[in-house]
């Protein structure tokens, strides 16, 4: 009788657990998120370039996980060999992932074998500026096909950033389009900045579905509600899930589509500082359900 008291009450206690413990098998692997949230420096330039050390710190204490550098007055490592930047970077638990970087091919070979030698992923090339013909675009693919042999070759990837200009018309097409079309998948990713991508009256999930998946990295802010003068001396951009960008559904197509790397720069601070603007897209990233 004891035994058979003890396994109806086992049975029930199993039949009560059964829809919890499906609950939980069935509703984590449904659940996106992020792998990683990172900031791009250029969004705290100023303070990079009075105290590159403490902002990192700082950066790191406040959650962020991943970082990406660029080229400016002191290079890509801010002054310091590649080893020893990497080594302040993985002390304030962040880890460099890429940076913005234009160079001709001879800088190309040094830096992305500098890059390849402390873990790097990526070097981006940022800046182009408009061009007069689609014809200088497809030289300009050209010349990113051999920046992506270079950084291949020496273990590592190449990615574009295009900002506004590539989805301007140029003899009746996008550049953007011709850029995509004439680049090598092999060599050439691309790191979309959603804000120029709407501003310009283009759908970035229509371009990430479209062209999966090239485009491995982003950056992200939103854009305001109500723009600024087209001569305002201001983008209109603003913290995340304060504009009319739909965060949740987009970075969702973005992980279906094969975006691995995810970037918050900010450019327009509106009663705060960079490294306040910082936090609170962080704290946003961190809370918002994928759809």
């Amino acid at each position: 009788m004891t035994n058979r008291r003890s396994f109806i009450k086992k049975s029930s206690l199993l039949a009560l657990s059964l829809p919890l413990l499906k609950s939980n098998l069935f509703a984590a692997p449904f659940e996106k998120k992020l792998p990683a949230i990172g900031i791009q420096l250029y969004m705290v330039k100023d303070e990079m370039a009075k105290d590159p050390i403490g902002t990192l710190e700082q950066i790191g204490k406040m959650g962020y996980t991943q970082i990406e550098s660029y080229g400016g007055d002191k290079g890509i490592f801010w002054g310091m060999s590649n080893k020893e930047f990497n080594k302040v970077v993985t002390d304030n638990g962040l880890n460099l992932i890429s940076s913005h970087y234009a160079g001709d091919s001879d800088g190309y070979e040094k830096t992305s074998a500098e890059a390849a030698e402390i873990g790097m992923k990526y070097l981006i090339y940022p800046w182009k500026g408009p061009q007069p013909t689609i014809d200088a675009f497809k030289r300009i693919a050209t010349e990113f096909n051999n920046c992506g042999a270079i950084c291949q070759k020496n273990g590592l990837q190449f990615a574009y950033h295009p900002h506004d200009y590539p989805y301007k018309p140029v003899d009746g097409q996008l550049p953007i389009d011709i850029l995509l079309a004439y680049t090598d998948k092999e060599f050439v990713d691309f790191q979309m900045d959603f804000y120029y991508t709407v501003t310009e009256g283009q759908d970035p999930e229509a371009y990430i579905k479209k062209y999966h998946p090239r485009f491995k990295l982003c950056h992200m802010r939103d854009v305001l509600k109500e723009r600024l003068p087209l001569d305002s001396l201001d983008e209109s951009a603003c913290d995340l899930g304060q504009g009319i960008i739909n965060y949740p559904h987009l970075l969702s197509t973005a992980l279906d589509n094969g975006m691995e790397y995810f970037f918050v720069e900010q450019s327009r601070f509106a009663d705060e500082t960079p490294l306040q603007s910082a936090k609170v897209n962080l704290d946003y990233l961190k809370q918002i359900k994928l759809t």
